[in-house]
């Protein structure tokens, strides 16, 4: 793990928003950052090498999309420089993702 996932990692892990997330975890041909299972929610951090992979990132996220996750993408300056605001907009899609599953739950 780079320096900035570390750092994120010790706020997703232990449950600290509520819902387990697991790091570097294989998924495709893909090896996630984070993500949280339970919830089909995906977090990627985006560092400056990604700035000519773009393509590759949208077709990554088209594909993990089609697989029913959800994606969201933080630039590595936006956890240094904002990890609070990171948090709360990972925060917010998990409550709002849990409020979606509680309306339409899976069949028994």
């Amino acid at each position: 793990m780079t320096d900035v996932e570390r750092l994120l990692w010790s706020r997703l892990r232990g449950e600290q928003l509520g819902v387990k997330f697991r790091r570097q975890h294989p998924f495709l041909n893909f090896v996630l950052d984070f993500v949280c299972l339970e919830l089909k929610l995906v977090i990627e951090l985006d560092g400056s090498q990604h700035v000519n992979t773009q393509t590759y990132d949208a077709y990554r996220t088209q594909c993990l999309q089609n697989a029913g996750y959800l994606v969201l993408r933080f630039w590595n300056n936006q956890v240094i420089e904002e990890l609070e605001n990171v948090l709360e907009e990972i925060y917010r899609q998990i409550e709002l993702t849990k409020m979606a599953l509680n309306r339409n739950p899976s069949p028994p």
